[in-house]
């Protein structure tokens, strides 16, 4: 325990002028261009909300039938057309992949309905988060969407990472580059209990088979988890979960929506690249990333105040509720957040699925939530 208290005194020392340097460097940063501001977040805020409700609900329908295709396909279906309704001059700058290998919601495509005043942001999707949990009925998967200010979202350019992510009384004193039982005895220490009351959200994989025996052994406890990456880490900084660190290799992708959460959240992640072949490590460095090693923080992959996340239940797990029905309706839990107040909304919806119509961008018109006719 002396070893963890000297580590977590260093950090203290440190602390605040990390946080002054970075917070500099963010505002200097010249590809940060601020277009949201305030009355617009308002204006869009709610609209998100609709956007993930709509993903949810129709990715719904294809819950435990085995078909994880049909299901994401439903969700970017209805995610891309239900963004059209919003008034935003969006970019997808996390998608579903580069634009000849999807047909919606691609890397470049441009969202909203893009009229006179409508706001520029960045835009990252994951309509369906948890595509495998869907088809086989499993909790946690979720719809989710981020955005933000022009450059203000990170653009990954490899497919994995490596991720430590935490709540707010641990920002700052966790490090990446230490190991998995220093990190949890220093949460330990910082958080005024003992290791064996933390609990560390891993994915379940194989190849995190030395984490999970590092945990174990230093006496944490651990919650697997098969998918669905972004509400683990979401769950790390909300007080009525009892989880406290998030730590593994997961998702690109996932990584910067998670930052998106944490930063209205108040929490935090820490990522680094996770290259598995040459041609990865080439487009990394093709992007700019000489430093194969560098970690990049919350602020790195989701800048500024600007930040508005919103995710919606698809099955029921820790973070959100799933879609229920009844006789003719359909109800749904989302959570909408706002890095600039740090205003954190759940928002329950009752659909009437006799009025209740969501745009298909495939069909280009209005279908019934329990409508799964084909999808191209």
């Amino acid at each position: 325990m002396k070893e963890s208290i000297t580590f977590l005194t260093k950090r203290i020392e440190n602390n605040l002028t990390k946080d002054v340097i970075n917070l500099t460097e963010a505002i200097q940063d010249s590809d940060l261009e601020l277009t949201v501001g305030p009355e617009k977040e308002r204006e869009i805020t709610l609209e998100l909300v609709r956007v993930t409700e709509a993903a949810a609900l129709r990715a719904s329908r294809w819950m435990g039938r085995g078909n994880k295709e049909r299901a994401d396909k439903a969700a970017v279906d209805a995610m891309r057309g239900m963004l059209d309704y919003v008034n935003i001059d969006g970019t997808v700058v996390i998608g579903e992949g580069e634009k000849d290998k999807a047909p919606m919601l691609y890397i470049g495509e441009k969202v909203g309905n893009r009229c006179s005043g409508a706001v520029k942001v960045d835009i990252a999707v994951d309509p369906l988060d948890g595509t495998t949990l869907t088809a086989m009925g499993l909790p946690n998967a979720i719809s989710v969407i981020a955005i933000g200010d022009k450059g203000s979202l990170m653009k990954v350019p490899c497919f994995y990472m490596e991720k430590l992510a935490y709540g707010p009384e641990l920002k700052g004193f966790m490090d990446i580059n230490t190991s998995i039982s220093t990190n949890i005895k220093i949460a330990a220490a910082k958080l005024g209990c003992e290791i064996g009351d933390i609990i560390v959200i891993i994915l379940d994989r194989p190849r995190h088979k030395k984490i999970i025996e590092d945990v174990r052994k230093v006496g944490a406890r651990i919650r697997l988890i098969s998918d669905g990456d972004v509400a683990g880490v979401l769950c790390t900084a909300i007080e009525d979960f009892d989880a406290h660190l998030y730590a593994g290799i997961g998702g690109s992708p996932e990584a910067v929506l998670s930052a998106a959460g944490l930063k209205c959240l108040g929490g935090e992640i820490q990522t680094k690249f996770w290259i598995q072949n040459e041609e990865e490590k080439r487009k990394v460095m093709e992007a700019g990333y000489t430093d194969l090693e560098e970690v990049f923080f919350t602020e790195d992959l989701a800048k500024g105040t600007g930040i508005i996340f919103s995710a919606t239940g698809v099955t029921g797990g820790y973070l959100l509720s799933g879609v229920k029905y009844t006789k003719n309706k359909a109800i749904t839990h989302s959570i909408v957040m706002r890095a600039r107040t740090s205003t954190v909304r759940y928002v329950k919806a009752i659909h009437n699925l006799e009025k209740k119509t969501v745009p298909s961008r495939d069909k280009n018109k209005e279908v019934g939530i329990r409508d799964t006719g084909d999808i191209s």
